[in-house]
């Protein structure tokens, strides 16, 4: 849905666009094309939602807390933990699922584009938030 609701009304956002083809294209070919692999991709997407679900608040918190006092105080309890849980859950445990992906027997082509599609997302994700 989100997917959609860019590509309609924000076409230009090519990151976010991006990104979403790529899962797409990771879950597509996982179901249909290999019929494997599912466990590590599907930890790799609770590890994303749930990352995200912290990121939203920071990122509302610190963009409100210059106006509001609470979003400061929001934003100043968050951000030790979420900067640790952040850096764990991508930075450690994100590579670890993708191991678990390219160690799997899936060769070729769609093990490779895997690989590729999920460490690029890990890693332009860590900067992402770095540079926030």
């Amino acid at each position: 849905m989100d997917l959609l609701h860019y590509l309609i009304f924000y076409p230009s956002n090519v990151l976010f666009i991006g990104h979403h083809l790529a899962t797409l294209f990771v879950f597509l070919t996982c179901r249909y094309l290999v019929q494997h692999g599912a466990y590590a991709i599907l930890a790799l997407l609770v590890l994303a939602e749930v990352t995200s679900a912290c990121q939203n608040a920071w990122t509302l918190a610190n963009a409100r807390r210059m106006n509001n006092e609470f979003a400061a105080k929001v934003f100043d309890v968050l951000s030790p933990p979420f900067y640790v849980f952040y850096s764990v859950a991508r930075g450690f445990l994100g590579p670890y699922f993708v191991y678990q992906m390219g160690s799997s027997y899936i060769s070729g082509w769609v093990w490779v584009s895997w690989l590729i599609v999920v460490t690029l997302a890990i890693f332009v994700s860590i900067l992402w938030v770095s540079n926030l």
